[in-house]
């Protein structure tokens, strides 16, 4: 079941569901929406609703938070395309309340805008990936604290993962551990608390929806290429080519919502 978030929540009770608060940070181009859904559809499919409550909140439209999280067995942030380097008011009221849910008690994962805002609430520092966007389906390395770590519970080492940003966590707060990176971007995972993890890339997206991302932005995408030296028209191709299922997606999510509840 997925509904509009509610405000008025009550003390948590344990149940066959889990209910999931998953805050939405913002809207996907058109030509994705009505190709693959929004991003909040991305978390539903891939994860499934049988034994999951979700609750979505457009905190990008400032939604009004629970004044009370304690119902939630776990709260996600999605992507968005909004940055992390242009801090809005919103932004700074829904880092408050994920640290403060999350110092509570209640398990926290953020999605590559929302493993940004967590950074910068936790301490560290985001900016523009000086290496340029990273699209597409990427391999990412677990570090020695990754592989040990229950957020990829059945992982492999080396895995494929959707990925599309141009923002990157620059400054590793300093009491987090870097459980995942690759060459483009050194902080793929990172645990801030025992319950609070961030991800980079997106678990949640399919090979549709990144096709679907690289179809909406072909023209920028193409356009950063040239600029760095690549030849026209074959950038988007290439991204297009090398897309492919990424299974461990699924699991973290799934690791994130079993082991960390």
């Amino acid at each position: 079941m997925a509904r509009q978030g509610r405000n008025d929540v009550q003390t948590r009770q344990h149940a066959a569901v889990k209910n999931v608060l998953l805050l939405k940070a913002g809207e996907a181009a058109e030509h994705v929406r009505l190709t693959v859904g929004d991003y909040e559809q991305w978390f539903l499919t891939t994860i499934g609703l049988k034994g999951y409550r979700f609750d979505i909140l457009p905190v990008h439209r400032n939604a009004p938070l629970p004044r009370d999280a304690r119902a939630y067995d776990a709260v996600m942030m999605t992507g968005s395309p909004l940055s992390v380097t242009k801090v809005e008011p919103w932004m700074e009221h829904v880092s408050d309340f994920m640290v403060d849910v999350a110092e509570k008690g209640t398990p926290v994962l953020g999605v590559c805008f929302g493993h940004q805002l967590l950074a910068r609430a936790y301490g560290g520092a985001v900016a523009r990936n000086p290496l340029g966007r990273e699209t597409g389906t990427v391999e990412v390395r677990l570090t020695e604290a990754g592989r040990r770590d229950a957020l990829f519970d059945g992982v492999p080492e080396v895995f494929p993962a959707q990925a599309t940003h141009e923002d990157i966590v620059t400054q590793v707060p300093g009491d987090a551990r870097v459980l995942a990176g690759n060459d483009n971007t050194a902080a793929q995972a990172l645990a801030f608390r025992a319950n609070v993890r961030g991800v980079q890339f997106h678990p949640e997206a399919a090979p549709e929806a990144l096709r679907a991302v690289i179809h909406a932005r072909r023209e920028g995408l193409e356009r950063e290429a040239v600029a760095r030296g690549g030849t026209p028209g074959e950038h988007v191709p290439r991204l297009l080519a090398g897309l492919a299922p990424t299974p461990a997606g699924r699991q973290i999510l799934m690791n994130f919502l079993e082991r960390f509840t």
